[in-house]
Parts: structure tokens; C-alpha cells; sequence
């Protein structure tokens, strides 16, 4: 299993809640500070595309994917929680308010988890505001992001299906 979010002192994880409430000064310390992936992660949530495939070009595809499963995609929840550790599933499900989520990260009392969580749920309801109404016309998009996720999975099943043989 492979350890995201938890692998970080708590302060950098405070950086990143911070970065996340949109403090610039927070966000630039992520960059300079060594953790641009954090940085990337952060934007990514906030849904910049180029974001993504920055973490997917940088070897950090993990957090690429575990920002679409806070987003609710399917295919990236479920690898989320074959592929990696516990925390960052029930991360992931505690971004969207499951309840069951948020009582499994406050019983082992992950509270950083918590906050995270909440500030990334208030995006989500920001982006759903924003993407809602009679006014909002969806032009098509960029599906750079889902081809290039998609991509990587099968590379990895083939990667792992070469080494099983």
C-alpha cells in the first residue's frame, strides 16, 4: 500500500489546508518549501487541469487520482483503496461528508484529516454553485486529464500483470 497524505509532518499538512482556503503565501511556501506536489494537489482539487498532469508527468500520479476521488470518479476510488493506504480512501470519502468517513478519521482522532477534509468539501460545494444554473453552458472540455489517468492504470495493470508471470 502506498502512503500519501500521511507521510507528511502535521505543520506541512496545516500548509496545505492553508493553501487550500486560498493562502497564497501558504501555496508559494509548498512550492519553495520542497512539496510542490502538495502544491499541484491543492490546485488540483481546485480543478486546474494542468495541475493534474503535472502529477502525472512527475511521477505523482497517486494524488493526481486521489483528487478524483474526492471528485466521486468510480474507477479512482476503487484504485484509491487497492492501491493505497487506508487514510487516504477514507480521505477521499470524507471530502463528500460521508459520515462514516468522518467518524473513522475522528475515532483515530486524525483531526488534520478532518480539517482537510472540510476545506476541500467547501470547494466542492463552491465548484457545484459555480458549475450549476440556467446561466452556466458547458462548451466541451479538455479530457487530457481522463485520457492520461486512464493511460497510466492500464500501464500500471500491464506492469503488474508482466511481473505476476
Amino acid at each position: 500500500m502506498t502512503p500519501l497524505l500521511e507521510k507528511y509532518d502535521v505543520k506541512v499538512l496545516l500548509a496545505l489546508n492553508q493553501a487550500l482556503q486560498g493562502n497564497k503565501d501558504f501555496f508559494r511556501f509548498l512550492i519553495e518549501g520542497g512539496f510542490p506536489e502538495l502544491a499541484a494537489f491543492c490546485s488540483a482539487i481546485w480543478a486546474n487541469e494542468e495541475a493534474m498532469m503535472w502529477l502525472f508527468k512527475n511521477e505523482r500520479p497517486h494524488f493526481a487520482i486521489l483528487s478524483n476521488a474526492i471528485d466521486g470518479e468510480e474507477e479512482a476510488l476503487v484504485w484509491i483503496k487497492k492501491s493505497c493506504t487506508e487514510v487516504n480512501y477514507i480521505f477521499a470519502l470524507a471530502c463528500r461528508e460521508d459520515q462514516g468517513a468522518l467518524m473513522w478519521l475522528h475515532k483515530k482522532k486524525l483531526a488534520i484529516f478532518i480539517m482537510l477534509a472540510e476545506s476541500v468539501h467547501k470547494i466542492l460545494d463552491l465548484q457545484a454553485t459555480e458549475n450549476a444554473g440556467p446561466y452556466v453552458m458547458h462548451f466541451g472540455g479538455d479530457y487530457r486529464v481522463a485520457e492520461e489517468m486512464t493511460e497510466w492504470l492500464k500501464s500500471k495493470r500491464a506492469e503488474k500483470i508482466n511481473s505476476d508471470q
